[in-house]
């Protein structure tokens, strides 16, 4: 068997703390079980949810934290109260001391992403980490980014994106060649903001080998599945993220008035019963719950504070596929494809200028 995988758990984090982290790890442990795990927090509140998981404490270190960062906590009060002391900076800063492969937490989304850009670092040619989730779509899912980790975006940082988003769509997808789209108001070459624009031509001239680029995607294509991976900057992807959340809710409260509004509909849910068991099935957000702060230089996941132990489990195994299928390797090796092309068409434009130059002194 290969070398397991350590994963450092910010216990403390999320809505309900280490009740549903600590069983969250043990089914985790039981799908993976060449994992480790280091949990940070409360050690008297930990060692208590460990006593109903005997297998699960055995493969554990536990290491005392008193300070846990609460979920309405500003970044900036987190940073200030919670660097090097909180349990979810200790279980980040394990990932880069190299005690850990990665980091999970369902902590505060900001804390989390200031602590761990601070921590870790992004990786070379990478100037800012983004946020990236599976989306549920009509072909299976898709692997949207940035969904909130920063705000605005260059024509670089989107072809960045593009290249993140395609390895972690490699890993969780086990797609080889991810088709990629950048989010616009259309699909025509002529529309959207310059800096799409310009991402659209940069990613078309750059042919890179890890991904197919195939244009832009409108908002109703993410659910479509027209892409493998679609790219937006932070501010535009969490506005999409909470509008497709916002409505899915909509949309089963609404279907569940009118199920039950009259004898006839009552018998008509019962009937169709089955179908409405395997649609819970298809939108059930915890087989997809962890999010991946890519671009850092280590493994980060971001749980949903209010999942339950199957969610949590199932962060703590994107945070496992993310490790033993190399994506931190994969992201660089894409990055530096891009850097390459980049210098050959800066050369190939020097060349060309220096070349009219001379025929114009001529």
């Amino acid at each position: 068997m290969a070398q397991g995988v350590r994963i450092a758990l910010d216990a403390m984090g999320g809505d309900f703390g280490p009740a549903i982290t600590i069983a969250g790890a043990a089914l985790a442990l039981e799908r993976r079980p060449d994992c480790d795990f280091l949990l940070f927090g409360d050690e008297a509140l930990i060692r208590k949810e460990l006593a109903g998981f005997p297998v699960l404490s055995e493969r554990s270190e536990v290491r005392h934290s008193a300070v846990s960062i609460r979920m309405d906590e500003k970044p900036s009060v987190a940073l200030r109260q919670g660097r090097r002391v909180s349990s979810m900076w200790m279980a980040i800063e394990a990932v880069k001391k190299g005690e850990a492969d990665a980091a999970v937490s369902a902590g505060n989304t900001g804390a989390l992403m200031a602590m761990a850009t601070i921590c870790l670092r992004t990786l070379p040619g990478i100037d800012r980490p983004a946020l990236a989730a599976q989306w549920p779509t009509l072909r299976g899912n898709s692997i949207v980014l940035d969904l909130g980790a920063s705000v605005g975006a260059n024509a670089k940082h989107l072809v960045d994106l593009a290249i993140m988003g395609a390895a972690m769509a490699r890993v969780i997808l086990r797609i080889e060649r991810p088709t990629v789209g950048l989010l616009n108001v259309g699909t025509e070459e002529i529309k959207g903001v310059e800096e799409v624009k310009a991402a659209s031509k940069l990613l078309r001239d750059a042919a890179l080998p890890d991904l197919d680029y195939i244009g832009f995607v409108e908002g109703d294509g993410i659910g479509h599945g027209a892409a493998d991976v679609v790219v937006t900057e932070g501010f535009t992807g969490n506005i999409a993220l909470k509008t497709a959340e916002g409505t899915a809710k909509q949309v089963t409260t609404m279907l569940r008035a009118a199920m039950g509004r009259s004898l006839l509909t009552k018998l008509g849910a019962l009937i169709a019963r089955s179908a409405f068991i395997e649609f819970k099935k298809k939108t059930d957000t915890r087989n997809i719950n962890g999010s991946v702060f890519l671009g850092l230089n280590g493994v980060v996941i971001k749980s949903h504070g209010g999942m339950d132990a199957i969610g949590f489990a199932r962060a703590v195994e994107i945070g496992y596929e993310m490790v033993r299928h190399e994506l931190l390797a994969k992201i660089r090796a894409g990055a530096n494809v891009a850097h390459e092309q980049d210098v050959a068409t800066a050369t190939a434009q020097s060349g060309e200028l220096s070349a009219r130059v001379q025929e114009h002194d001529q």
